[in-house]
């Protein structure tokens, strides 16, 4: 079943290191518990437009919470690292008649919609 982009990524993370972490295009998501790697990669590259490079994951377990005489679990979720290209190189090719035409870099090398500046 392919899930949609939406249904993959819940969130981001904003904590000092991963704001830190963005001048390196290093951002982190919380994203869905049964998400794999390649459906966070093309998630992200769908919402964003952006070309990631790298997705490294972790599994957080709830905590265990006690409220008066009761006790619960907080619920347990999955963070990723995602890391984009953060150089866009211009492409060039031959076109009719030998003449070489340009073409605009086709992914961003940030993500605007992240909420910090750079």
């Amino acid at each position: 079943m392919i899930k949609a982009p939406q249904d993959v990524i819940i969130k981001p993370v904003i904590t000092e290191k991963s704001s830190g972490d963005t001048a390196e295009g290093k951002y982190t998501f919380k994203v869905a518990v049964n998400a794999t790697k390649p459906e966070i990669k093309a998630a992200v590259e769908k919402l964003f437009n952006v070309k990631v490079v790298n997705v490294n994951t972790v599994n957080y377990d709830g905590k265990i919470k006690r409220q008066r005489y009761a006790f619960g679990r907080t619920p347990a979720f999955k963070k990723a690292m995602v890391t984009i290209a953060t150089e866009s190189m211009d492409g060039s090719y031959l076109a009719k008649g030998g003449k070489s035409a340009k073409v605009a870099a086709k992914y961003k090398t940030s993500i605007e919609e992240f909420g910090i500046g750079q």
